[in-house]
């Protein structure tokens, strides 16, 4: 992990949580497709720990596609039981990957929440 990369990550974080500026929550969303694991990772641990103010950022990277195995990850570790439908329709993706992150997240869900 390069230092100058991770305290950019950092300071959008705080940025974006303490401001709601969205292009620095855009930042966060973008690291996903970086090929740095731990960014990826610290990247989307301050997704999921921001809970429910992500949640436009992650719906608006399913729109785009963006990042979409990880997008799923962090939606399930939310919680929030919104996004199953969404979930579903992904767990026929033609991208086998993008269709087994889908029914992972969807297992999460179910696990929460009791059903």
């Amino acid at each position: 992990m390069k230092l100058k990369e991770s305290i950019y990550l950092f300071a959008s974080n705080i940025v974006w949580r303490t401001t709601g500026v969205r292009p620095a929550g855009r930042i966060l969303i973008n690291t996903l497709s970086s090929q740095d694991q731990d960014l990826k990772t610290i990247a989307g641990m301050f997704l999921v720990q921001s809970g429910s103010k992500a949640e436009p950022l992650l719906q608006e990277a399913l729109d785009k596609r963006q990042s979409l195995p990880m997008i799923m990850t962090i939606l399930a570790d939310i919680g929030e039981p919104e996004f199953e439908p969404v979930l579903h329709r992904y767990s026929q993706d033609d991208d086998p990957e993008v269709a087994q992150a889908a029914r992972d997240a969807l297992a999460v869900l179910a696990r929460k929440h009791g059903s």
